[in-house]
């Protein structure tokens, strides 16, 4: 029997408010700022970098071993590892970051009322500045690569198809706006414009070509290029039918 108490009605389950996004965020721990993990990566790499250059310049990019790389930069052989998996690797990704750089200041400077051919060596002359501002590192990595080892030639092509993809996007524009002939392919015409690039650029590499003779060289490829070598057709002239009388 009951006596008729509180105790002994029956409970009810009050629904429960979940915490509020705020009220979630007041209970975490405060969130540490920068640890430093970032700007230490950015360091270990540029250490990386510099001892890997130093090293090829006194032993050639055959003769430097990435455990020397890595004592060279001050960390232990397997520490390098986390930042890079052999050598070919480090040109490969390094010469991504310039092209990329290139790319954020092109588009920062980037006119897109200038006509085609005006964006296409503009954007080729800010890659080649950067490249000859980092000339000793850009030199070694454009030799390394000229025959990439097996396992790292997928990252190279890759590097190669971003370059013909950034002056496709160029190029398509030009196009649509009628700076370039209806009928051209755009992936062809950027890959065209790639090749004779990248072959200055070898030449330049090999100390074939100072830095002014590459530069004049990109700029008159793609004046060739745009322009066409095929002599402009003649028109005939009007053909006159003339009639002959019989006396």
């Amino acid at each position: 029997m009951t006596d008729g108490s509180d105790s002994d009605k029956p409970l009810r389950s009050e629904p429960v408010t979940p915490p509020s996004a705020s009220a979630q965020a007041a209970r975490r721990p405060p969130l540490r700022a920068d640890d430093g993990r970032l700007v230490r990566g950015r360091k270990s790499r540029e250490r990386i970098k510099t001892a890997a250059i130093e090293l090829f310049r006194e032993r050639g990019f055959d003769g430097a071993t990435l455990r020397e790389i890595a004592r060279r930069a001050g960390m232990g052989a397997s520490s390098i590892y986390r930042h890079v998996r052999s050598k070919e690797e480090l040109l490969v990704d390094e010469l991504a970051i310039l092209q990329e750089d290139a790319w954020l200041q092109f588009r920062k400077q980037d006119d897109r009322r200038a006509p085609t051919r005006e964006r296409v060596n503009r954007f080729l002359q800010i890659q080649h500045d950067l490249f000859v501002a980092d000339r000793d590192f850009t030199v070694i990595a454009m030799r390394a690569i000229t025959k990439p080892e097996t396992r790292v030639a997928r990252d190279v092509l890759q590097l190669h198809d971003r370059t013909v993809g950034l002056l496709m996007e160029v190029l398509q524009m030009g196009r649509m706006r009628k700076d370039l002939a209806p009928r051209v392919d755009v992936l062809e015409a950027a890959r065209v414009v790639f090749h004779v690039t990248q072959g200055v650029r070898i030449s330049w590499a090999h100390d074939l070509l100072s830095d002014d003779e590459c530069l004049a060289s990109i700029l008159r490829g793609v004046d060739l290029i745009f322009s066409g070598l095929a002599a402009p057709v003649a028109l005939a002239p009007p053909s006159i039918a003339y009639s002959s009388t019989v006396d």
